[in-house]
């Protein structure tokens, strides 16, 4: 990447918000899945580190984080970095369905038909024919 390109992501990402953030903990599988997930997409994010508690500099955790990834790294400043990785969208569409197959979410759902108050009162009085005097008398305007 270019200093330019490096450049234009630093002014794109100048008015993001943290998404993602490292504490003592420092790096893990789980953050690094979460990270893989959201750069698929966003491509440019925000993480912030907490410098009290954080086992590592932010910029070796970057470098760490940015290796297994394939991600840039496209600046460190003091507890913020910010992580650039073009999306894919052949490997989006394999993971997609990795995670698909035999979920619940897989199946298809049932359709709830929400019905309204006057198929109901139909549907009552249809049961039971002492329901039409369940109405109420008056209809518009009292007098």
């Amino acid at each position: 990447m270019t200093s330019k390109e490096r450049a234009q992501w630093r002014a794109k990402a100048n008015g993001l918000e943290p998404i993602i953030q490292i504490g003592k903990e420092g790096i893990s599988d789980n953050l690094i899945t979460q990270v893989d997930d959201t750069l698929d997409a966003r491509e440019l994010i925000k993480i912030r580190v907490h410098l009290e508690t954080a086992p590592k500099t932010p910029k070796e955790l970057a470098n760490e984080l940015a290796a297994p990834l394939g991600a840039e790294v496209i600046q460190v400043i003091g507890g913020i970095i910010v992580l650039y990785r073009e999306a894919d969208p052949d490997r989006i569409a394999e993971k997609k369905k990795k995670r698909g197959s035999g979920t619940a979410k897989a199946t298809a759902k049932k359709k709830v038909k929400i019905k309204g108050k006057r198929q109901r009162q139909r549907e009552k009085e249809a049961k039971n024919p002492y329901a039409v005097y369940d109405r109420p008398k008056f209809r518009g305007k009292q007098k």
